[in-house]
């Protein structure tokens, strides 16, 4: 990949004020939806939802939540109505959150957080080809880094939010209800964003690259290999919060507050991870195997342990947002970007759901056999993502 011209210091400042503006719309997205997924383990099982039934609702979710992204993306890239993807893709997300206050039994739940991660995965891939027309001039690494580190300070304020709820003994559903704020000022500062950045490709002054006529190349199939078997090993936070309730090594109002610990993890890491790849390329892939090792912290230690464990959980997610992303981007073309986040998203997803599965399932038989589990996909996972990632050269 040959290194693109130095942008002009005026589109250098209006990539970073747009990654910034739409850093602050998914704070208040993860305020919304990252809350919710903080407490959708234990309040599942406080309607009465089975481990596998928990473990199943994750993992299905997930499957949506990435499954729906390569028709998203595609649309995108063929109509080129990313806008009216995103707005309508965020309008879905985050209304489906404050929609759980009216829950009454888990069936219902598990619906709307269904839901909640299909308008996720609709606006998913055309955001992040936006972003993308950005970090080819300010450096891929740091503009996922920055946009995570941003998403993980929503998904860190938002679980405090409903552990005050939880502490005053509000309840679950008083705790969802007050997610609504967070969604309103999210879809407001969507719609500025929308006005101040109409063309944000226009930030992107590289010639694109054109895939060739049979398609992906081999190296991006490999990536998408790698990151399947990375997400197949890191099982969701609702099971890890599932195993605190049952055991209780940690009480209920303090799993927001271990969640928050996670997310905090992922934003104070996110741009470090980006920015060492932007300078130092695939090294940069060892920031996984700190995700890697979360699963024998959570699922056997103690309270601190058990902290350990979330924080390990959180660096792992922050690594993999900031990361797969902007490798994905410099794999890339303009012209099919978006499809081709989608698509890896969809096996990501589809990997994730049948390892969710899989863990949920095992939880009630051999809790060895699921941290071993996790563990052993998450490093097998490091050959094929270092491989791709070898073949590319990011900007500095």
């Amino acid at each position: 990949m040959h290194r693109p011209a130095a942008p002009s210091a005026d589109t250098a400042r209006r990539a970073f004020r747009f990654v910034a503006t739409f850093g602050l719309v998914n704070l208040f997205a993860d305020m919304t939806y990252e809350s919710a997924r903080g407490l959708a383990g234990e309040f599942l099982g406080s309607l009465g939802a089975s481990a596998v039934a928990v473990g199943f609702v994750a993992g299905f979710g997930e499957l949506v939540g990435y499954g729906f992204r390569s028709v998203a993306g595609y649309w995108a890239d063929r109509t080129h109505r990313y806008w009216a993807v995103i707005l309508a893709g965020y309008a879905v997300n985050l209304l489906a959150v404050p929609a759980l206050a009216l829950a009454g039994n888990w069936p219902l739940a598990a619906a709307l957080m269904v839901l909640e991660r299909a308008g996720r995965a609709v606006r998913k891939p055309a955001v992040e080809a936006m972003l993308s027309h950005a970090g080819k001039s300010i450096g891929q690494g740091w503009v996922f880094g920055l946009n995570e580190a941003l998403d993980q300070t929503g998904a860190t304020i938002g679980p405090l939010i409903t552990a005050w709820v939880l502490y005053r003994r509000g309840g679950y559903h008083q705790a969802y209800a007050i997610l609504l704020v967070p969604a309103l000022l999210c879809l407001a500062t969507l719609l500025a964003a929308r006005l101040r950045y109409p063309r944000p490709q226009e930030l992107e002054r590289r010639q694109a690259r054109f895939l060739q006529p049979a398609g992906l190349s081999g190296g991006y199939w490999l990536y998408v290999a790698g990151g399947a078997l990375l997400a197949a090993g890191f099982a969701d936070f609702p099971l890890v919060a599932y195993h605190f309730q049952r055991t209780g090594v940690v009480s209920p109002n303090l799993i927001p507050v271990f969640y928050s610990v996670a997310m905090a993890a992922g934003a104070l890491s996110a741009p470090l991870f980006g920015l060492v790849w932007d300078r130092a390329g695939w090294p940069a892939l060892a920031a996984f195997l700190l995700g890697a090792a979360f699963a024998p912290c959570a699922f056997f230690g103690g309270f601190a342990v058990a902290l350990a464990g979330a924080a390990l959980w959180g660096l792992g997610l922050g690594a993999q947002d900031a990361l797969l992303k902007a490798i994905l981007a410099d794999l890339l073309p303009r012209e099919r970007r978006a499809t081709g986040f989608g698509v890896f998203d969809t096996c990501f997803g589809l990997a994730w759901f049948a390892g969710s599965a899989a863990m949920g399932w095992l939880y009630g038989r051999s809790l060895p056999a699921l941290a071993g589990l996790s563990v052993v996909l998450q490093v097998a996972a490091l050959p094929f993502l270092a491989s791709a990632a070898s073949r590319i050269r990011p900007a500095r």
